[in-house]
Formats: structure tokens, sequence, C-alpha cells
């Protein structure tokens, strides 16, 4: 549509000539206002003074569903009221319609899992120390059983069932479960637990403890991953949550069980384990309509 493309045009000469910004910026205006051009032609609008709060809002959610990030929407949305701000000043518009149309959150960054041969590496050193023995069991058991870092300073010698492969663990919001503990992690605590009348006081009910005798604080923990990472020689700083999160990476490609990750990790929600794990609802939604046997379709319409 001329009209729209000529106001734009005119914006484009003020960021020019009287705010005098550089090329590469205009350019990401021009940019961003395009694709709100491009949506309202789809709409048949012909003056930027027509457009409403709801037509921002659907094409805020158009974009975002063709994959912008938030951060990108927020920027567009910057430039929309920009240009509103310059219209309404020479008349153009009596009001700016993007004026309370919110981006969607930024999600949490989530942390890069480590691959499998780093978690071999970090893992398969053979320690030197009782306090050695102590840090392998702890990494053992975060990377078997997902636990989070208070879960794992939270437990108590007796929590720990060697016997039936099983720990019981404290979540979020007092929270109780079981998970279970593979071979390697259960040989670990077993030997830990052997030394682990060296450096615990009599009376010390947790299962992980320092060399003073208490209960090992999180940020202990935290010092004591750091320095096994960086002798292992992996690349970046280890913290106990990327082992949980390499733990539910690694079972849901070898398994692609959601619901038992879920389960595993301890989240309320499964929409919690999906943003956890870096799925994205449309490869679930092909997942079930090839498996569930109410849910393929036939051949026919």
């Amino acid at each position: 549509m001329p009209a729209l493309q000529t106001e734009l045009d005119a914006f484009d000469r003020v960021l020019r000539d009287e705010r005098q910004l550089s090329a590469h910026t205009r350019a990401a205006y021009q940019r961003d206002l395009g694709r709100l051009q491009a949506f309202l032609i789809t709409q048949s609008v012909e003056d930027w003074g027509q457009v409403g709060v709801a037509q921002i809002r659907q094409w805020v959610a158009a974009e975002h569903r063709r994959g912008l990030s938030a951060a990108s929407l927020q920027r567009a949305l910057s430039a929309v009221r920009s240009f509103y701000a310059h219209l309404i000043r020479h008349g153009q518009a009596s009001a700016d319609p993007a004026a309370d149309v919110q981006a969607p959150k930024r999600g949490r960054p989530l942390p890069k899992s480590l691959d499998v041969d780093e978690v071999s590496s970090l893992l398969e050193s053979e320690p030197a120390s009782v306090v050695a023995v102590r840090d392998q069991a702890m990494m053992e058991l975060i990377y078997s059983s997902g636990l989070r870092l208070a879960e794992l300073v939270g437990i108590n010698l007796n929590d720990f069932r060697p016997d039936e492969g099983l720990l019981r663990v404290t979540g979020k919001g007092a929270k109780a479960r079981e998970v279970p503990v593979g071979r390697m992690a259960a040989r670990a605590v077993r030997r830990w637990v052997k030394l682990r009348g060296e450096i615990a006081a009599p009376d010390e009910p947790a299962l992980f403890v320092s060399t003073r005798g208490g209960r090992l604080s999180p940020r202990s923990v935290q010092s004591r991953l750091a320095q096994a990472a960086e002798r292992a020689g992996l690349p970046s700083r280890l913290h106990p949550h990327r082992l949980r999160h390499a733990f539910a990476t690694h079972m849901l490609e070898s398994s692609g069980d959601l619901r038992a990750v879920q389960e595993l990790l301890g989240h309320a929600s499964i929409s919690t384990t999906q943003v956890y794990t870096h799925l994205d609802f449309q490869h679930l939604a092909d997942v079930y309509d090839k498996a569930h046997p109410r849910a393929r379709r036939s051949g026919g319409a």
C-alpha cells in the first residue's frame, strides 16, 4: 500500500537527518516496521491511523509463531512505538496502538548440557583421597538420579537403600520422592559410606559431610564440582545443575519418555520438563500422532 510506505519513508528521513542514526540502526527500524506493514497489508489496512491494539497483538502473535525471539519482539515493539510517536507528532495518528502491548517474556536461559564423553571424563578418574571419593559419589549421584543441589545436600544416610537401588530425596515444596540409583552411582556411594566415618561427626545424619564433620553446604558442593571439572579439562565451569540437566537430556534422548523424566526430576508440571530439556511441543505432537493408538490418522479425510 503506497500510503503505508510513504510514512515509513518519511520516518526513515527523520531518523537519518534529525536523529542522525547510523545506516545499520535505520535498517533495523525499517526491517521491523516493514514486517508490520506486510502484516497490515494482509489485513487490508491502508492507513497507519487505522491500526488498533488488536491488530498489533495479532501481529506480535504471528511473529512469535514464526519463531521471532522475545528479545526481537521487544525491539520490534520499541520501533513501532517510536514510529507512532513520529506519526502523532505530525498528525498522522491520534494514539499509539502498541503502547500497552507486551512481548512474550524471555525464557530463562538453560545451562549448556554436557555430552556423554564429557561426563565420562569427569566421573572416571580414580579418587586419591577420602574427599575425592566423596566428591565422586556426589557427582555420580547427581548424574545418576537428576538431583537438585538442595536435594543432594539434604540426603541423610538412611535415605540411601543400596540393596534396592533407591534413594529418598526431598524436593521443592518439601515433597519427598524416591528415585532409582544407577549401578555406578550406587558403587561410588557405597565406597564413600565406608570411608565417611573418618571425617563425619558421630551423630551427624547427613550422607555428605565436610572435613569438619557436619553436613556439606551447597556452596562447598559448587566449589568442589568446579574444581573437578577443571581437573578433567572441561571447557567451562561446572555447576551441579549442569549435571542434572545432562541427566535429563541423556535420559530423554535415549528413552523419549517425557513423562518418566518428569517424574524422575520431580517436576510438578510436564511443561517444566519440556522447557528444561529443550524439546518443543511440535515434536511431542508428532511423536504422539505416530504412537498413540487413538491419535493415528487414517488415510481418509
